[in-house]
């Protein structure tokens, strides 16, 4: 039996307006740029989790279903990962106990803000990558 730590499962909604911009929360724990998400509590399904980490980052529900745009490997966190291009539903964008800021961004400005390993599921996203990409990073760098 292996001694090592399992990995965990995340979930990332990329929210694209009508005018082809991804909204970006800036994080209060790290004051990075990224897409909404987090990890699956035990309970609940991958739908459920993406719903959640959005409306709890953002203040927008999303509709479901979602399409699957990637699939990320943190090689550093052991964290893998699944980013969805989401429509939004109701609600209008505001920050929470875990998002500092929140941005509309072009595809420009996403990888000037955000590091490469989280602007690449964005333009991953915005792409509407099909099959869905399958990368792995550092947390930082793709790899």
């Amino acid at each position: 039996m292996s001694t090592d730590r399992p990995h965990s499962v995340s979930v990332a909604g990329v929210i694209v307006d009508d005018h082809g911009r991804a909204l970006l929360i800036k994080r209060r724990d790290n004051g990075k740029w990224e897409p909404p998400g987090g990890v699956l509590e035990r309970e609940e399904t991958i739908p459920e989790a993406l719903q959640r980490e959005v409306l709890e980052e953002t203040g927008i529900k999303i509709a479901l279903p979602a399409t699957l745009t990637g699939v990320y490997k943190n090689m550093t966190g052991l964290i893998v990962s699944l980013v969805f291009r989401c429509q939004a539903a109701d609600g209008t964008p505001t920050t929470g106990d875990e998002t500092r800021a929140l941005r509309w961004a072009t595809r420009e400005e996403v990888t000037e803000l955000a590091d490469e390993a989280y602007a690449i599921r964005v333009t991953d996203a915005l792409d509407a990558a099909s099959p869905p990409a399958i990368r792995a990073h550092d947390g930082v760098k793709l790899i």
